[in-house]
């Protein structure tokens, strides 16, 4: 993990260890998946940044969200993105945030994998669908580990539907314009997620 300036209050140290305990469940979870297919798993790497961050994708600052660059096989989180997944989103709870790292981790598995989707709209949606669907598979594992709490799976699934394209669109703008999604619906990423979530298997994340 490479951390900039972010440590600074006991609360966002915590946030800082639970997000690395979450990466590394991540990085063990999907070596064991790959390695039952028989394929090398190669460990993504994690950077958490404040206000803005300079990777081999570009310089990308805290608006762009959090984001997977498969030109450095790393994941970039901006801690307060966590805090506005809450407050903004209406998407509180440790696996709320869980799923977000997960989720970008997906990216990660695809570039892996190869990613064929292209650079249309369309071929976007069915990208980030997926990486809802990989999330959900390494949740799968969580919960088979015994890791998951009580409601943790509705927190995830909640998060989820929080940021689809269409109550995105809502939010900002007071309508909704399908032809412009470029991540998919709340109801589709929510159904993606728990399809992961229920089947385990990668092979049911072909969007």
């Amino acid at each position: 993990m490479t951390a900039g300036e972010v440590v600074s209050t006991p609360e966002e140290e915590r946030l800082v260890d639970f997000v690395s305990f979450v990466f590394d469940t991540t990085q063990s979870t999907w070596t064991r998946v790959f390695a039952q297919r028989g394929v090398q798993h190669l460990d993504a790497r994690l950077v958490l940044f404040r206000d803005a961050v300079q990777s081999a994708c570009g310089f990308a600052q805290a608006a762009t969200g959090p984001f997977y660059c498969p030109g450095d096989h790393k994941v970039y989180i901006d801690l307060g993105f966590y805090e506005e997944l809450r407050s903004r989103f209406g998407a509180p709870g440790d696996f709320a945030q869980a799923y977000v790292l997960a989720h970008e981790v997906g990216h990660h598995v695809q570039t892996l994998l190869g990613d064929r989707f292209g650079t249309s709209n369309e071929g976007s949606v069915r990208r980030e669908l997926q990486a809802d669907c990989f999330a959900g598979v390494w949740a799968n594992h969580m919960s088979r580990a015994g890791v998951l709490e009580g409601g943790d799976v509705e927190e995830g699934l909640g998060a989820a539907a929080a940021v689809g394209d269409d109550r995105l669109q809502r939010m900002s703008t007071g309508t909704v314009s399908p032809e412009s999604f470029t991540h998919g619906t709340s109801a589709q990423r929510e159904a993606w997620l728990r399809r992961g979530l229920e089947s385990g298997r990668i092979e049911n994340c072909q969007t």
